[in-house]
């Protein structure tokens, strides 16, 4: 992959292919209801991280090594290089093993494998991979956004219709709540609220279950890089904007808000 045009349903593939692999190595260490907690480590910023987090990582280094040589790789728990080391990189890889780590830990599903292929500052492939519920999200520039579900199949995606009278469906963290979200929320004409864990609040805008996704706190790159290209390409035409960006000195990113108000 040393262009632009490698940017194909046959690299998509690859990509769902590599996600459903670390989505099995996850699995191995989530273990049947009632089991006792799966071991939990913190890490230096106090989040917590486990051996299925670690498992996923060495599935997806590996496999994208071999499926696409030469592209870097930044995964939340890989060695983060410096900016001024990949301050000029036009394209790179944005990997979040096991995004959701507390939803794993609580058992409720809602954890997701994410990669993102990076390409001049834009998500340009992307898979969320939710192992325990059998969902998936992929998308890539000039292919839209589709969703599988093992239960139901797979479908293309288009994203929100703009809202009715009855005013806006939310998706919001299910782990992080804010006091700035619900100033925020105060604002507008609320008709719902959808707690999601993970990625996957992405993904249920993007098949427009929900109107907006506002995150009013900081994320980190790999969080939201492959939520943020399935919900760009969930349209029947030009890319949806996104305020995202990327490779980013400190690789944070502020406050958001995805979707459509009116």
């Amino acid at each position: 992959m040393d262009n632009a045009t490698d940017v194909s349903w046959q690299s998509l593939d690859l990509l769902i292919d590599i996600a459903r692999r670390a989505g099995v190595a996850a699995m191995a260490h989530y273990g049947a209801p009632g089991d006792a907690q799966v071991a939990v480590q913190q890490k230096a910023d106090a989040s917590p991280v486990t051996a299925a987090d670690h498992a996923a990582h060495a599935v997806i280094v590996s496999a994208i090594a071999h499926a696409f040589p030469g592209i870097p790789v930044i995964s939340e728990e890989g060695a983060i290089p410096d900016y001024e080391v990949r301050k000029n990189w036009q394209r790179f890889w944005l990997v979040d093993p096991l995004d959701g780590t507390k939803e794993f830990i609580h058992r409720n599903g809602e954890f997701t494998v994410n990669i993102a292929l990076i390409e001049y500052g834009v998500p340009v492939l992307g898979v969320i991979f939710a192992p325990a519920l059998d969902v998936l999200y992929a998308a890539g520039r000039g292919l839209g956004s589709w969703k599988h579900d093992g239960a139901v199949g797979t479908v293309r995606l288009f994203g929100p219709d703009a809202p009715g009278p009855e005013g806006v469906t939310i998706v919001e963290s299910r782990s992080h709540p804010s006091a700035e979200l619900e100033t925020y929320l105060a604002t507008l004409h609320v008709a719902s609220r959808l707690p999601a864990g993970s990625s996957l609040k992405f993904g249920l805008v993007a098949e427009g279950k929900a109107h907006l996704y506002p995150r009013l706190g900081p994320t980190m790159e790999w969080d939201v890089a492959a939520g943020d290209c399935v919900y760009r390409y969930a349209s029947a035409g030009e890319a949806r904007a996104s305020p995202l960006v990327y490779n980013t000195p400190s690789l944070k990113q502020q406050s958001f808000v995805l979707g459509v108000i009116e």
